[in-house]
């Protein structure tokens, strides 16, 4: 093979590469740009372009039943993470540093949310709240989200954990610690950043979940994603425009944290 052919045969796979990589970010983001423009739109219509405007947003802001929405979603959130954050630590450790009859067992079903279905979490979770007569509420809710926010927390913890010295708490045990303090002192600031990140990213899924949240919601609970589910059916509105958009800024706003915060944590792990 010549030359001038070894170095196209070389170009070609990456020119495909980029090709295809271009056409992905196309199908993802462009919708996304077509919905921030949407919510620009003067028009209630947006076939229409009638000129920039930003009443949508302020009408958004004023619309008392969607921040009683976004109330009840920040509550579900918040109290699930909290919930999930010291859970899934303490089941990341005891996993990762202790050994136990029935661990494989044990590491695979905590991990089963991962991988299942929300419909049939959601539906499974809805029969056994029905059987031990369990009234539907903002708190069945908050149990329901707990279950799948501590698998993707212990996941990121144990992620962490795995590239730690396991000595450190033998040595802090070694230096006269007592075993809380080896681990409040010793493990939990270096578990820190993977516990930040697996909350943010928690937090994240837990508002955006609808399939889980309808099924266990009851009277008085009205999540944020319920509410914008409820208004689209009659077709899509220029102020869920708006509120999509601020949504998608506020997720990646936290995605971008939680990357920030897992690259400082790698970085500071190489440099030691």
């Amino acid at each position: 093979m010549s030359g001038s052919n070894l170095r196209s045969h070389k170009r070609f796979p990456l020119s495909w590469q980029a090709t295809f990589s271009g056409l992905m970010f196309v199908f993802m983001y462009l919708p996304i740009l077509v919905l921030a423009f949407y919510s620009v739109n003067e028009s209630r219509y947006g076939a229409v372009w009638k000129g920039f405007s930003l009443r949508w947003y302020a009408m958004m802001f004023e619309d008392t039943r969607l921040l009683l929405s976004l109330r009840d979603s920040l509550a579900v959130a918040g109290c699930a993470v909290l919930c999930s954050a010291i859970l899934g630590t303490m089941m990341a450790v005891g996993l990762a540093r202790y050994q136990f009859f029935g661990k494989g067992l044990y590491r695979g079903v905590s991990y089963l949310p991962l991988i299942i279905p929300d419909i049939t979490i959601a539906v499974a979770t809805l029969i056994f709240l029905a059987t031990i007569a369990i009234p539907l509420s903002i708190w069945t809710i908050i149990a329901a989200h707990t279950v799948f926010c501590l698998a993707y927390i212990a996941i990121v913890v144990s992620t962490r954990l795995s590239g730690l010295n396991p000595h450190l708490q033998e040595a802090a045990l070694d230096l006269g610690a007592t075993p809380v303090q080896a681990f409040i002192k010793v493990l939990l600031p270096e578990l820190m950043p993977a516990i930040i990140s697996g909350c943010l990213l928690a937090f994240i899924l837990s508002m955006d979940d609808l399939l889980i949240s309808s099924f266990t919601a009851g009277g008085g609970a009205n999540p944020l994603p319920i509410e914008i589910f409820s208004r689209i059916r009659t077709g899509v509105k220029p102020d869920i425009n708006a509120l999509s958009v601020v949504l998608i800024t506020g997720s990646g706003v936290l995605a971008f944290i939680a990357e920030y915060i897992r690259f400082r944590s790698t970085q500071e792990r190489s440099q030691r």
